[in-house]
């Protein structure tokens, strides 16, 4: 499923892209639409700039304090996402890359990306071989390849020979 999404998003968001500076270009001007393309993307690497030293600066913070930067780290992970569609040609890229760089609504998209996460974790799970046993790995003392064998639980010593 995951394939298929990512295929038809190579696929159509190019053409949509394409199609998006026609228009624009249509009723602004050819000129006018590279001058805001590269306006775009100097103001993304700008944002990009500032927003990704508040970010590292926040998961040093964190890390110093003994805590799991956990939504820093998706901070930081939406910077990345973002400054590349900044960087990208194009008015879609650019609108969903302001949308995970800017402050005030980066919190929706590192929860729309927790969503995501979580749905894919769940299906990856149900699809695990454990899935049917009730827990989601094996004990150590069962059989993993379910044969009704025993465990036989110990440690291997490797003796070094003499110049062999």
């Amino acid at each position: 499923m995951v394939r298929l999404l990512l295929f038809l998003a190579f696929l159509v968001v190019p053409v949509l892209e394409i199609w998006v500076l026609i228009q624009v270009g249509s009723v602004i001007g050819g000129w006018t639409t590279v001058a805001l393309l590269i306006a775009d993307s100097l103001f993304g690497a700008w944002i990009v700039r500032r927003e990704g030293r508040r970010a590292w600066r926040s998961i040093n913070e964190s890390l110093q304090s003994g805590r799991m930067p956990d939504k820093e780290l998706a901070d930081g992970a939406l910077m990345l996402i973002g400054g590349a569609l900044l960087l990208t040609p194009g008015f879609l890229t650019g609108i969903v890359g302001f949308l995970c760089v800017l402050p005030f609504t980066r919190p929706m998209m590192r929860r729309l990306g927790s969503w995501f996460f979580a749905r894919r974790v769940k299906a990856m799970a149900a699809a695990s071989p454990y899935a049917n046993l009730g827990v989601p790995f094996p004990r150590v003392d069962q059989d993993p390849a379910g044969e009704g064998g025993k465990v036989v639980h110990g440690e291997v010593i490797r003796e070094e020979r003499d110049g062999g």
